[in-house]
């Protein structure tokens, strides 16, 4: 039992930053229902930005506020310099897609012309190695960390959306792009703020999963599939859909390694989402999406 509850919090804390990744896939699928498959690569190379910085001494606090800056021009950047102008010669959503595919590449390149390609350790503020223990259940104070930011940062996304004048202009543009143009909200404003903010999301998420898994061009692969994976598992237009999603992958994966086998681990997250998405397609929480044409 007590093995079970620490691989149980093991989970909570690794699926807190699942949850955050899969925020940002969210939050751009809802506002252009199109997929972002560059948003591992911006994160890398955002991450890239803090290892430099914190290299030549620079504060943590100040690294990591830079990466989250420019995680979220690189977003806003390719949205309004390639994304609409696609649009407005009516791209495809499939087309779009592989746009967002195309930016990851040419990230990726950047990075492996640019940075070292050996795995390095990344400064963090926290420690792996201090612990705290709760009980018979024992964290780590950056696993602790981790989980802080992810329940803080997910909450904040949510009340952001469904508190806030904001958050009701990016709802209306999501659901109904004419009708929110006919209102006079700004739309493009509200969906590059919307492509901005998940890149912001990604990022923070990187920054922990940076100390965990140790840098390298490649490190944010899996992190994405994982947050991709819990933002289907959830739904992919819900954002409470994103957060339980990523605690439940994130728990999956820890019971899985810890009483089965570390290589099974990843598949039997996937087979959960296979079963999850054969019974209700739209995923847990999310909603049927009906377009009319």
């Amino acid at each position: 039992m007590e093995r079970a509850l620490q691989y149980v919090m093991t989970g909570i804390s690794l699926g807190s930053l699942y949850a955050l990744v899969a925020l940002g896939v969210v939050l751009v699928y809802r506002a252009n229902r199109i997929l972002n498959f560059a948003h591992g690569e911006v994160t890398t190379v955002s991450c890239y930005v803090a290892f430099l910085l914190s290299g030549q001494n620079y504060p943590w606090w100040l690294a990591f506020a830079a990466a989250v800056l420019v995680g979220a021009l690189l977003s806003l950047l390719f949205y309004w310099c390639v994304i609409i102008p696609a649009q407005r010669r009516q791209a495809t959503h499939l087309g779009q897609v592989a746009l967002t595919l195309g930016f990851a590449l040419v990230l990726q390149g950047l990075i492996l012309s640019f940075c070292d390609t050996e795995p390095q350790t990344f400064p963090f503020p926290l420690s792996e190695s201090q612990v705290y223990r709760l009980g018979d259940v024992v964290i780590s104070q950056l696993g602790l960390g981790a989980l802080v930011v992810g329940v803080v940062g997910s909450l904040s996304c949510f009340f952001l959306v469904k508190k806030t004048r904001l958050g009701l202009a990016m709802q209306a543009t999501s659901e109904n792009l004419p009708a929110a143009q006919t209102l006079g909200i700004p739309t493009r404003r509200i969906l590059a703020l919307s492509w901005s903010l998940a890149a912001a999301f990604g990022v923070v998420a990187g920054l922990f999963l940076a100390t965990a898994l140790l840098i390298d061009p490649f490190y944010m692969l899996e992190p994405f599939f994982k947050g991709f994976a819990a933002a289907v598992l959830g739904g992919l237009n819900s954002l409470p859909g994103a957060m339980v999603g990523g605690i439940l992958l994130g728990v999956a994966e820890a019971l899985a390694g810890g009483f089965i086998s570390v290589a099974f681990k990843n598949a039997l997250a996937f087979l959960i989402i296979i079963i999850v998405l054969l019974i209700r397609p739209e995923g847990l929480l999310g909603k049927e999406f009906i377009e009319r044409i």
